[in-house]
């Protein structure tokens, strides 16, 4: 899976939002920032997701209809395993360190990872 430029992403962020199939004008209000965003824009940046394989695109009428292909949670872990992989060494010690350096990281937080942790014993 190939990784979306920020502007794509912002577009598959309001899909995901959304839930459904769209047409672009319920994409537009579903973005964040959509006073910065052409109708033409968004038209270009959902052509370019169709071709990546990340939206499919149906005809109703005159409206094109949107519909993520691409599941933001599969996404997600995709985007999470490369970023893991290539900038922290395959090591999640290395990447709790960046994440809290500086800072120690809250109670809560500590015992949701700890939780995690283990759960994941509990698997093995």
């Amino acid at each position: 899976m190939k990784r979306l430029p920020d502007s794509e992403l912002d577009i598959m962020i309001a899909i995901w939002k959304l839930g459904t199939k769209a047409t672009r004008m319920e994409i537009e209000g579903a973005l964040s920032n959509s006073g910065e965003w052409s109708a033409t824009t968004i038209l270009s940046l959902l052509s370019r997701l169709e071709k990546k394989g990340f939206v499919k695109v149906e005809k109703n009428g005159k409206q094109n209809i949107y519909e993520a292909l691409i599941s933001q949670e599969n996404y997600l872990q995709e985007e999470s395993k490369s970023v893991l992989e290539k900038m922290y060494n395959n090591s999640i010690t290395n990447f709790m360190v960046a994440l809290y350096s500086g800072k120690k990281p809250s109670k809560k937080q500590l015992n949701e990872l700890q939780d995690l942790i283990d759960g994941f014993k509990e698997e093995n």
